[in-house]
Parts: C-alpha cells; sequence; structure tokens
C-alpha cells in the first residue's frame, strides 16, 4: 500500500481502507491470520504470504506468479495462504455470510 500512503499504518486503518475500496489484501503481517477475526465470507479476501526469506524481490516475484498460475479471480472473501511450494485457500462455508462483492 506504498502508493497509498499506508506503509507503517496500523493494521485497523489498513483493513478499513482495503475493505472500504472492495480491495484483495495481500500481506505479510500474521495479525491477519486470526480466522475468528477475518472469517472468511466477511472481507473481500486475503492472501497472507509465508516465505523463508521474505524480502520485497520474493515476496513480488511469489505473488506474481501465483496470479499467473493461480485461479485468483476465485479467491474472492477466501483467505488464502501461501508458502514458496503451497496454496490453502479457506473459503466461505455455507453458514458464513458472504459479502455482496
Amino acid at each position: 500500500m506504498y502508493e497509498e500512503q499506508l506503509a507503517g499504518h496500523g493494521d485497523l486503518e489498513v483493513w478499513q481502507k482495503a475493505q472500504s475500496e472492495s480491495r484483495f489484501l495481500i500481506t505479510q503481517d500474521l495479525d491477519f491470520a486470526d480466522l475468528r477475526k477475518y472469517v472468511p465470507g466477511s472481507h473481500h479476501g486475503i492472501l497472507l504470504v509465508r516465505l523463508n526469506y521474505p524480502n520485497r524481490r520474493n515476496l513480488t516475484k511469489r505473488v506474481v506468479e501465483l496470479f499467473q498460475t493461480e485461479d485468483a479471480a476465485d479467491w474472492s472473501g477466501c483467505f488464502v495462504v501461501a508458502t514458496e511450494l503451497k496454496i490453502r485457500v479457506q473459503r466461505p462455508t455455507h453458514k458464513q455470510k458472504s459479502l455482496e462483492l
């Protein structure tokens, strides 16, 4: 969120901005990993990237790779965790109220 000048801002501010603009949040911040707080289907989507060497170059490379090889459009409302080798997608359950996107 460098373009939005939100780098270094608190989680709540970043979260509110992403949701108010219906954005899919890409983060390395484990604070967004709490599925009790960020229930799939209650937001526009979260991609949590967990890399062994999480520098900007490796993060950019992995995110670009994910969006080139995966059906990321299908991740709306989901909680997604990606490592160097694996992807786990937690989708909204039928009991969870989905957002109208």
